[in-house]
């Protein structure tokens, strides 16, 4: 499917979802609304936009910038680390350079180290993960690294929230994930009606949006694809085998991965990471009279290899393959990504036994250099699945 078909050019003629988002986050400074910069999927959204504040999602997943990198961080660190340090140390990163201040968290060991080197450049505020998932205390230690962080922002920004705000936005976010997951899940259907390059356009674009502008451009892509449905359209040859997609994230110079699957024959029907369905899959307590604690309670139920133990994704394994019935799931592993690496074996052993489905695990990072190896073993997956 090329750029024209996608789902947002379907849905009214415009630039691709990345440049629509500069251009929305560069409305609301016109309007004199601050940016903020975020990485991760544990940022809390609710909390940002409950201050009025515009969320800006960093750059992160392009080969071009590794180089400058490595410069500084050593050449065996994780690929996502170094792009994103390339990206500050180049300064090509327009969201980077939109936003005001930056909020970190402690998912892994580089990333805590490349925030010292970049704490200096702009107000950054770091949230201390509890990894310990399961224990008593770690839906309190992160409630209060919620609340640490509304405290920052209010200073940093000079904006209050009450917690009649924070409600408000916690709908207004519920409101939106369930549109997000709605068009998702037009990959369930048997032969799904959108591809990979159309969910990360839906993922990234839903991430930086808000309000009705955003739900308004979300329902228009619903409609096209529940048009699509309804038209017998097909997303790749009926019948491709179902790919699920699980591990790190994947975008950019990584999504190399996606076009060999597609080009062997495959179809995509399911992202299982932070760039796919993790941010938007599970829904935030409404009304609770406790948000900051509703949020967090939220946020620790985002599967991230980092969490000790991480049955979370184990169970979140079996509610998707029920869900998109793939025939085989792919698990992409970055290059010194040690948590996702380890439990990779874990994640194999699990998904073979209980559900009897071919798994093939993928190291890789955001060059090219290991095309000809992926689609050897991409292919040979592929081909033995036998549909």
């Amino acid at each position: 499917m090329n750029t024209s078909e996608r789902i947002f050019n379907d849905a009214y003629v415009g630039e691709p979802p990345a440049k629509r988002a500069l251009g929305h986050i560069q409305e609301q400074q016109k309007l004199g609304k601050h940016v903020v910069g975020i990485y991760c999927g544990y940022a809390p959204i609710e909390l940002i936009n409950a201050l009025d504040l515009v969320p800006a999602l960093l750059c992160a997943f392009s080969n071009t910038t590794i180089e400058t990198a490595e410069a500084t961080l050593p050449a065996n660190l994780c690929p996502l680390i170094k792009s994103s340090y390339g990206f500050i140390e180049k300064d090509s990163c327009p969201f980077y350079w939109a936003a005001e201040a930056v909020i970190a968290e402690t998912t892994c060991d580089g990333k805590k180290k490349m925030f010292e080197l970049i704490a200096a450049r702009k107000p950054l505020h770091v949230m201390d993960l509890p990894q310990l998932c399961e224990e008593p205390e770690a839906l309190d230690n992160w409630t209060s690294m919620i609340i640490k962080l509304q405290g920052f922002l209010e200073k940093t920004f000079g904006v209050k929230a009450d917690n009649e705000a924070i409600e408000r936005a916690i709908r207004e976010n519920n409101e939106k994930n369930r549109l997000v997951m709605q068009m998702l899940d037009h990959a369930v259907l048997e032969n799904p009606v959108l591809g990979w390059a159309e969910m990360l356009d839906i993922i990234f674009y839903a991430v930086m949006g808000r309000g009705s502008v955003i739900n308004s451009t979300l329902e228009k892509g619903l409609a096209v694809l529940q048009s699509r449905a309804k038209s017998g359209y097909s997303h790749g040859r009926p019948g491709s085998p179902r790919i699920m997609i699980t591990g790190c994230p994947t975008a950019g110079d990584a999504a190399k991965v996606f076009k060999i699957i597609e080009e062997a024959g495959g179809v995509i029907v399911v992202l299982d990471s932070c760039t796919g369905t993790k941010p938007f899959n599970l829904m935030i307590a409404e009304n609770t009279g406790n948000p900051a604690r509703a949020i967090a309670e939220r946020y620790l139920q985002i599967p991230c290899a980092c969490m000790s133990p991480n049955t979370g994704r184990l169970k979140e394994l079996d509610r998707m393959i029920e869900k998109y019935r793939p025939d085989a799931v792919i698990d992409i592993v970055l290059h010194a990504c040690h948590g996702y690496n380890v439990e990779s074996f874990k994640v194999g052993k699990y998904i073979k036994e209980k559900h009897g489905l071919p798994f093939l695990k993928i190291i890789t990072d955001y060059s090219q250099g290991d095309i000809g190896q992926l689609t050897t073993r991409i292919e040979g997956l592929i081909e033995s699945i036998g549909r």
